[in-house]
């Protein structure tokens, strides 16, 4: 039997499967969740308390529209101009997809690669280590001055910064594999490439959902951040826009919108987890 071929000894101590963190999917899939009317009520009172708090004192101390608006000016500024709003989120969409699209095909196939040869991981990993440390947004005006004012410089923007989070985790998820079923796979004659789908890739997903959550979200950041450096059209060019103009209802309307898409990509992925990792947990 050859050394790669022998079972391993695990000696040290594993960590524990109750660890909650962003690298582990249990903290997405394991968690309590709402679980009777009691507390569906809670989150709504503290939501209405806070919301009504902010609107009771922002009115108390007549502060401005321009400084700070109230909850109630933002939600009207939400619905009167959603119209004017909608085409401009529909523009940030389509960097977001296209980008992640690109961004999480890549990152998944060098995490593939670099887990399965040693010698491409030192050739890839300095690289990746300079497009995680490089600010995505400080290469857009560059991109633009390439590409023009198109999608093209964001959807790239987009690519930049959430390939390289959506390689990291997925490959630390291929690396997740318990070698005794390596070894037992090998000794009934698997060869690597089925090892690699029927072992690593099962066992990587809770990492790789993590990754394509993460990944999404930093695109989402870059997204927005490369409308606001240039062009003239998508929700960035409004945050920008709208406070050039001193419309501040209209601006953190525009806020709302980008924390609920944060909301919904968390949902999103947290219910792939739940229905495809949740095992891990």
């Amino acid at each position: 039997m050859s050394k790669s071929d022998a079972i391993p000894q695990f000696k040290g101590k594993s960590d524990s499967p109750g660890d909650v963190g962003i690298t582990n999917m249990s903290a997405l899939t394991s968690g309590p969740g709402i679980k009777s009317a009691r507390e569906v009520l809670a989150i709504v009172l503290v939501a209405v308390i806070v919301v009504g708090g902010m609107e009771l004192l922002l009115d108390f101390f007549e502060v401005p529209q321009y400084v700070l608006p109230k909850p109630s000016e933002i939600v009207v500024a939400l619905v009167s101009d959603f119209p004017l709003i909608a085409p401009h989120l529909g523009h940030t969409l389509v960097e977001l997809f296209g980008g992640f699209a690109i961004g999480a095909t890549v990152g998944l196939i060098l995490a593939a690669v670099i887990t399965q040869f040693p010698f491409a991981e030192k050739i890839v990993t300095p690289y990746i280590l300079l497009l995680v440390t490089t600010p995505m947004l400080a290469l857009v005006p560059l991109l633009i001055l390439r590409f023009g004012f198109g999608y093209e410089p964001r959807i790239i923007a987009v690519a930049l910064a959430s390939g390289p989070m959506v390689m990291i985790n997925a490959a630390t998820g291929f690396r997740r594999v318990d070698q005794g079923k390596i070894a037992l796979a090998r000794s009934y004659g698997a060869s690597t490439l089925q090892i690699f789908w029927k072992i690593r890739a099962p066992m990587a997903l809770p990492m790789i959902f993590v990754g394509l959550m993460v990944g999404s979200i930093f695109g989402l950041l870059t997204a927005v951040g490369a409308e606001m450096v240039g062009g003239g059209f998508g929700l960035g060019n409004r945050l920008t826009s709208y406070s050039s103009m001193i419309l501040m209802p209209q601006f953190f309307a525009v806020v709302m919108i980008l924390s609920m898409l944060g909301i919904l990509i968390y949902v999103f992925f947290f219910l792939l987890g739940k229905k495809y990792a949740s095992w891990e947990a």
